[in-house]
């Protein structure tokens, strides 16, 4: 598992996958958060503009990333 150190407060979570290139754009980016292909400490969130704060993990698509 991968950490990513966020600037700040928070990051949003379309923001997170552009960030780590897990997509190409913020229009992907919204497309897997809508069909559920993205989890939120384990578990399915169709969020968008979900705010990540640290020790939350994400997963997609066999890839995982803890936030610090």
């Amino acid at each position: 598992m991968q950490t990513f150190k966020i600037e700040g407060e928070y990051i949003q979570l379309i923001q997170l996958l552009k960030a780590l290139n897990w997509v190409e754009h913020g229009a992907m980016a919204q497309q897997v958060v809508s069909e559920g292909m993205v989890l939120y400490n384990g578990q399915v969130d169709y969020r968008k503009r979900l705010k990540l704060r640290p020790n939350d993990v994400v997963e997609f698509e066999g890839q995982q990333v803890k936030l610090v």
